[in-house]
């Protein structure tokens, strides 16, 4: 019950004071003038909205520079025969194995003409997946399995 009283008082306040400015022809010139100088405040905040995502895209960016390589992905691995049939027998890194992969899918035009993220297995493509058809996401596990 107290917020209740409270709020009651603060419109009353309010009340009074339209009025007041009603009244006298005066004031209403010095709320006009002091209107364009409300509408000013809210185009510095747009400006600093504006300022902010420069600062966010500058804090991003300097991570990046200093980013370095991983080792693990760039470790040659070995792929086993059903995946040397595929991508060859040399040891490769797993980013290369991915890549001459998608090389040999598009090649071959084994992605699913109706959904892309599909891939459909040829026969050495299901030595390497077990199955007929996997999802892109699907594919690194499957290929994981054929690295040592």
């Amino acid at each position: 019950m107290a917020t209740a009283k409270k709020a009651p008082a603060k419109k009353a306040v309010a009340k009074k004071a339209a009025p007041a400015k009603k009244a006298a022809p005066a004031k209403k010139v010095a709320a006009k003038k002091a209107a364009p100088a409300k509408k000013a405040a809210p185009a510095k905040t747009v400006a600093a909205k504006k300022a902010a995502p420069a600062t966010k895209a500058a804090v991003k960016k300097a991570p990046a520079k200093k980013r370095a390589v991983n080792a693990a992905f760039m470790k040659a691995l070995t792929p086993s025969p059903a995946l040397a049939a595929v991508v060859g027998s040399s040891p490769l890194p797993r980013t290369e194995v991915v890549s001459k992969l998608w090389t040999y899918i598009k090649k071959n035009k084994l992605q699913d003409a109706v959904n892309k993220r599909m891939i459909n297995a040829d026969a050495k493509l299901k030595e390497i997946f077990g199955k007929m058809q996997v999802s892109m996401f699907e594919m690194a596990g499957l290929i994981g399995k054929h690295l040592k």
